[in-house]
């Protein structure tokens, strides 16, 4: 097993490697404050999305949600998405195939 570094992605946001596969890739974010963004970008990959803890204000293409504590949701490949944190807390992200980016 191999332990992954935390990594700053932006004001009060880290993102922590939890498992990886060619065809898989477990990912945590973590947002300390009210206010910390995930800033608009899209990827070729899948993403499914967890939310661990906190809540959230999410935008995937012309859609705003709001997600908090046990909700989850999938951001289709190349969908323009992010979110503004409303409390902090942790999105538990998997993404298929693996985002080398994040290695």
């Amino acid at each position: 097993m191999t332990k992954f570094q935390i990594v700053d992605t932006g004001p009060a946001v880290t993102r922590q490697v939890l498992a990886d596969h060619p065809d898989l890739m477990v990912v945590a974010f973590r947002f300390a404050e009210e206010g910390a963004e995930g800033t608009l970008h899209s990827h070729p990959h899948v993403q499914s999305t967890y939310v661990e803890s906190g809540r959230f204000r999410f935008t995937v293409g012309d859609r705003v949600t709001e997600v908090s504590a046990g909700d989850s949701f999938v951001i289709p490949s190349e969908a323009v998405h992010g979110c503004v944190c409303l409390e902090p807390g942790t999105l538990v992200d998997c993404f298929t195939p693996r985002r080398d980016d994040f290695l």
